[in-house]
């Protein structure tokens, strides 16, 4: 679904449910900078117009789409070398891009976004797990166009390779009851990389 249209109507009745554990576990008018990495056309821009906002994502097209639309500042950029200028950032937010990625770009991209965050900056991730059981959202998971969902256990060890955990919350995503996808969110604090890397 790279078209931004077909993307944003895909995505519409899922983005509240799937934001919903971050606005349950934080306060999010106390957020001063945002960055959202795979930002896609925007689709969570407007959650955050009363902050000082960067939208990253590699499709120009969806960069295209979201400087048409909304408010901050939208660039077309690569996620393992972006680098802020000026200030770091106090939130940062990968909503269901690293199921996409290989493993070795999820850690590249990881190591690079902890070196983003502020002092008393989290990161926050909401991402496609793949059940061990057959299931409908195992199904799913295996049918995404993502080739990279990943079990619990492997997304807790790739996030916590560069950030302590500070919530690591499974969820389902679904209607009517029945999970359609089964979720996590993760909220870490970047582990100590500034003195490591000097």
């Amino acid at each position: 679904m790279s078209h931004p249209k077909l993307y944003a109507w895909w995505q519409a009745p899922f983005a509240a449910a799937k934001f919903a554990p971050i606005e349950r576990h934080n306060d999010l008018a106390s957020v001063r900078r945002v960055l959202d990495v795979g930002c896609g056309p925007g689709t969570n821009a407007q959650r955050f117009a009363n902050q000082t906002y960067c939208g990253l994502d590699h499709n120009a097209d969806y960069i295209a789409s979201a400087r048409a639309r909304f408010a901050g500042t939208f660039l077309v950029a690569d996620a393992r070398t972006f680098e802020a200028p000026g200030e770091r950032f106090d939130f940062i937010l990968v909503n269901s891009l690293l199921h996409h990625i290989d493993t070795g770009n999820v850690r590249s991209i990881l190591r690079q976004l902890a070196t983003q965050l502020t002092d008393d900056g989290h990161i926050h991730i909401l991402d496609l797990v793949l059940p061990a059981k057959p299931s409908i959202a195992r199904y799913l998971a295996r049918s995404d166009r993502g080739d990279h969902p990943r079990p619990l256990e492997t997304w807790s060890d790739l996030f916590t390779e560069h950030f302590e955990a500070v919530r690591f919350e499974p969820y389902d995503l679904g209607a009517g009851g029945l999970a359609l996808w089964k979720m996590v969110y993760f909220k870490g604090r970047a582990r100590d990389v500034r003195r490591a890397a000097s």
